[in-house]
């Protein structure tokens, strides 16, 4: 099983990253990606692709709650370490709109989105969306590529049927499900099938929303497996039938070339 969304090399696991890994192994976690966040994350994503290579992949992006004032000066760093990348990156991301707690930088954020969609262009590399009350702006700015807008992710999908239509009108995406479709009073469970196996990827969003039981803890990528067997369970298949598909869809996304 392939965590393709997990933040195992920020801080909170900086007195344990090596036995997070070893956990993540043991559990059969077969490979991890790792979603940019910032300039100082991308240090961190690097340093740990030095130290796991074949087992990490990176991304690279900035998270929309990091765009503020200057964030142009900070693209524009990012774009250059990109071209020199020599194609280590398998990914622009994390990325999109996020106007749950601040809509002030509502333009910024989408003119941002658009400028690292263009990347997406250049570099053949899909995009990991980050969308949190922003759909509608994630999916204006997508409507400017047309035919072109390159092929992607929607991380941490928590949206209706509705919603899902309405990003599949804009291309054959796949959609993140993590520890939240395992929570009580969560609606991922419903969207499952209207998703379709087939356009789910795995993830874990570490260290945040860690699966039942252990909501409450710090996420690892050793959860994996329990929110594989919770898909596997509503939709009537085998926790094989889930592994195999799921890592797929990776692969096809993130490494076809």
């Amino acid at each position: 099983m392939i965590d393709s969304h997990t933040h195992i090399y920020g801080e909170e696991f900086d007195a344990d990253r090596d036995a997070v890994v070893s956990r993540a192994q043991q559990a059969g976690v077969s490979h991890v990606i790792l979603p940019n966040e910032n300039l100082a994350s991308l240090d961190r994503i690097e340093a740990m692709h030095k130290r796991w290579p074949g087992y990490v992949s990176m991304t690279i992006g900035l998270h929309p709650e990091e765009i503020g004032p200057g964030y142009e000066t900070e693209l524009q760093a990012m774009h250059e370490r990109l071209v020199a990348g020599g194609g280590r990156y398998v990914a622009v991301g994390e990325i999109g709109i996020d106007l749950y707690w601040d809509a002030t930088h509502r333009d910024e954020q989408m003119a941002a989105l658009d400028t690292q969609l263009h990347w997406c262009k250049e570099a053949h590399i899909p995009f990991i969306i980050h969308c949190r009350k922003g759909l509608d702006e994630c999916l204006a700015v997508m409507d400017n590529f047309g035919e072109t807008l390159p092929r992607g992710v929607f991380h941490s999908f928590t949206g209706t049927a509705a919603d899902v239509e309405a990003v599949r009108r804009r291309g054959d995406f796949y959609f993140g499900v993590n520890g939240i479709v395992t929570f009580k009073r969560s609606d991922v469970p419903a969207l499952l099938p209207v998703i379709g196996l087939d356009r789910i990827l795995l993830e874990t969003d570490s260290p945040y929303l860690a699966p039942v039981p252990r909501r409450g803890t710090r996420n690892e990528s050793s959860n994996i497996p329990i929110i594989a067997q919770c898909i596997a369970q509503h939709l009537g298949v085998t926790l094989d039938e889930v592994s195999r598909v799921t890592d797929a869809g990776v692969r096809d996304l993130f490494f076809k070339q």
